[in-house]
Order: structure tokens, then sequence, then C-alpha cells
């Protein structure tokens, strides 16, 4: 058996492939950007296809790297998770485009059946709320108005990302993990499995749909690569994420901070419930016993920086971000609230539009950056808010992704959520959390805590800024979101 841990991280706007060795070092990595399709307002696309022969493509060049297939000892996947593709079981060919966790198309619906009463059902049963952001709804509205669908009967396949890669890296096995399943609204939270009244509810039809399995074992082998390298470990993004940030006690928290902003606090054994607009989600299952956790998602956090560059040009590269907004001392009354696909937790405003206010003619470039990359300060205090109401208050924050490279924004995370955030050394986490599972799964190590050996070391930011200008920006940021929210959604529960 090879040494080495080979990733596949598929994330939103790039997929790649990543090298561990058992230590956890990064051995090497390589990536290839993702077209993004917007057919229309609140419609986000990705070609299924695309995924695949970029995902391969990045897979062979690690395969070169590690000298082989032979030098790999498994495979572990992680993805972008309420994202959902449709194909054919024959042919293994997309049936439509693949549906975004970003895409906002089912909106109407989900507001139909929450005018309907069905919401409380529902996040009784899965964890989730009716929200277009769940999969389950993309497929509800799909199976209305794709015939093509219809059209293959029993040889259609439903599944999220990792479905899919497997289904093309072994040629048919059709698998999903609970992490993943447990995202779609068609799994019962305690249960494990596929709930018939939630499949009929969203028009899933269950032959379509993946078997539910553990997150860590060997689940089938490849031999896409010159040799057999077995798969073993399968995770969404953010509890990939929450794995490889080690957070394996009850009350352990971490943030990602990618496209998203996603924090996932671990609850334990237990199914938890939410009073509070978060979601119970599967943080993890191995050997059929399922950990929780609360969840609280942030649809825009790296794609407003993206935006700011691509389609506004306030800036030339994402780099250009933390000089600008040390250049000012302070927002200068300027907010920016990123509901550029809507708002999720707390607030689940699907239809909510960004805003920036605060605008003067003492206004400048550098205040907007500073007031988009405070944005994720401010998205952050509204969920330890509800965290917090829920009883599970953060301590301390275990932050990762692409955007807390930025000295400036883990700092300030630190000053407004008034708790120390702890950034590893190695920012990646995602694909660590898969590479730890894949090592499970193939034996390499006897269990998570085995496996947690893999996190390095870290840095620690301290809150510094004193508590008036904390409190001024809160009070800013409120009024700010309050513009673009329902008032009835500002519950005492939310952000002073």
């Amino acid at each position: 058996m090879g040494e080495n841990i080979l990733v596949l991280d598929e994330g939103t706007t790039s997929t790649r492939a990543m090298l561990f060795a058992p230590s956890g070092k990064c051995l090497g990595s390589h990536s290839a950007e993702l077209t993004q399709h917007y057919p229309g307002p609140g419609l986000v696309e990705h070609d299924a296809n695309e995924i695949w022969k970029r995902t391969l493509e990045c897979a062979h060049a690690m395969v070169r790297e590690a000298g082989g297939a032979d030098r790999i000892a498994a495979i572990g996947i992680t993805n972008q998770r309420e994202t959902i593709v449709f194909w054919d079981k024959t042919t293994g060919e997309p049936l439509a485009p693949a549906i975004v966790w970003q895409d906002r198309r089912s909106a109407a619906m989900c507001r139909a059946w929450r005018d309907a009463g069905e919401e409380p059902g529902v996040q009784a049963r899965t964890g989730l709320l009716l929200d277009p952001y769940f999969s389950g709804t993309k497929i509800a509205w799909a199976m209305q108005h794709w015939p093509q669908l219809k059209g293959v009967g029993d040889r259609l396949a439903i599944g999220t990302i990792e479905s899919w890669l497997v289904w093309k890296l072994i040629g048919g096995l059709h698998i999903t993990d609970a992490t993943n399943a447990s995202r779609t609204l068609l799994m019962g939270l305690g249960s494990g499995g596929w709930s018939d009244g939630l499949l009929e509810m969203f028009s899933a039809p269950r032959d379509a749909l993946p078997e539910i399995v553990d997150c860590a074992g060997k689940f089938g082998t490849t031999k896409l690569f010159g040799g057999e390298i077995p798969i073993c470990g399968l995770a969404g993004d953010q509890q990939a994420a929450t794995i490889g940030q080690a957070c394996l006690e009850r009350g352990d928290t971490k943030a990602t901070y990618g496209t998203g902003a996603f924090v996932l606090t671990n609850a334990g054994t237990a199914p938890p419930s939410s009073r509070n607009r978060l979601l119970a989600t599967v943080l993890w299952q191995l050997g059929g016993r399922r950990t929780y956790a609360i969840e609280g998602s942030v649809f825009v956090a790296g794609s407003l920086v993206q935006w700011l560059r691509d389609s506004v040009q306030l800036i030339e590269k994402a780099q250009d971000t933390e000089p600008l907004a040390r250049s000012v001392k302070d927002n200068g009354g300027v907010y920016l609230v990123p509901a550029l696909s809507g708002l999720g937790a707390p607030w689940w405003e699907p239809e909510a539009r960004a805003a920036i206010s605060g605008l003067s003619f003492a206004a400048t470039r550098a205040h907007i950056v500073r007031a988009a990359l405070e944005a994720m300060a401010h998205q952050s205090h509204d969920l330890k808010t509800a965290f917090a109401a829920d009883g599970a208050d953060w301590s301390r924050l275990r932050v990762d992704g692409g955007m807390v490279t930025n000295d400036w924004i883990a700092q300030d995370l630190a000053d407004i959520l008034a708790i120390p955030v702890d950034r590893p050394d190695f920012a990646e986490t995602t694909a660590l959390g898969a590479a730890m599972l894949a090592g499970i799964g193939c034996g390499m190590f006897g269990g998570l805590e085995d496996a947690a050996k893999m996190r390095g070391a870290g840095l620690t930011f301290e809150p510094k800024l004193d508590t008036e200008s904390r409190k001024a920006r809160l009070t800013g940021w409120r009024q700010a979101v309050l513009s673009v929210v329902t008032p009835a959604k500002a519950g005492p529960h939310l952000p002073n």
C-alpha cells in the first residue's frame, strides 16, 4: 500500500487535488477554475462534465507528483455540499446542468411550503429549514420543470458532487456519505436514512438516489490512474473542515471563510435542534454512529471579494483588499450588506438584495472595500448571537479558508466577536479533514483522535478593539441589515 493520501477538493469556483503525507504535510496541490453559469437573476449552474474533467486533470497531476498510483494509499473526497447533479445511469452523462447551492430558483416553492405550514415538521425531521439553499428543493424544481429527467425512467441518477465523482471514478457505484445526505432535506436526522414522506414532498425518486454510507471506509477502487487506488473518505466541505480543525469535543467551533462562510459547533451524539433559525446537521458518521453539529451558513463571503474584483472592478486582485482596508482609520460610516444571493442564517431571506449604505462625498474606494471586509465579522457576530441563544455560545473560534489568510480580517473577527480567534498555519483544513477520513478508512489511523495529529500549529488573534468602538460598529451594521430584511425577523435573539 502507498504511503500518501490524495484528496479531491471540489469547490464552487475551483476544483483541486492535494497530496498529503501521513504527518499532515501537504506535498503538492493542483487546481483548476470552474466556469460559473448565471442564466438569470438568482440562478447559478455548473457543468457536471466540466467538474469531472477538471477533477480528473488535477488528480492526474498529483498522481504524477506522488510518483504513481502505487504511492497513494487512499483517496478522500470533499465537496460543495448542496449542489445537485442529474445523470443517466446507463451512459454516465449529465441530463441537465448541475444546480449550485447558491441558486435561488426554488424560492417560490419554498415560500409556498412555508405558507402551508410545512417548515416546522421538515425542520424537526431534518434539522434544516425550507430554503432554496438545500438540494431537495432544487430536485423538486428540476423534476417539475425539466421533462428530460422523467423521460429516462429508472435510468435517472441524482446525487451531490461527491456522489457524482465516485460514480465516475469507480464506474457505477452510487453512494453518498451521511454528511452530504443530511444537507438534502431528504434524510431523517435521527434515523440516518431517506424519509419516504420527504421523498414524496420533494418529488425525489428513491431509485434515483444513492445509498447513504459512513464518512470513512473502503468504498471501492478506481483504476483510472495507472493502478488501483481505494476511495476511503467522503465528507461535505464544511464537515471536513471541522474535522480538519480537530473540533472533536462537544462545543468546539470552527468557521470557514471561503465562497461563503460556515460556522459549525460540535453538538455531540444526540440530534440537536435550534430555536433561532440555525441548522442541525451530521458532522460525521463512523461505524454507523453519528456525531452532530449546529451550523450557521452565510451565503456570501469570498465571493464578495470576487464581485469587487470582477463585477465592479474596485480591486485588481484579492490581495489588494488588506492594504486598502488599512489605508483608512475606519469605515467612514459605510456599511455593505452582502446579500448578493440572499441572506443566510440567522435571517434566511432568500430574496434580500445587497446594499451599501452611509455613502457621502467623503467615502472612497477604500471605505467601500473595508466595509466589504468588515461584513465578514458583522455576519459572524449575527451567528454568534443566535448560537448563544441556542445555548451554544463560542468561547473561541477556529478559522480557516482563503479569506482569513488576510491578517486584517482575522484580527477584525477577534475584535468584533470579542473572543480569541485561532488560525492554523495550514489554512486548507477542508482538504486536511478529507485526508484524515481517508486515512481512517484505509487503516492508516485508528480513529479521529489518532488522525488529528495531522493538524499542525497555528496563530491566535486576541481581541483589541475597545468596547465603545465595537458597539458602534454593531449598531451601524444592525441599521444597515434591517434595511434589507423583513423587520419581523429582527427578533430579540438577533444582534442588538
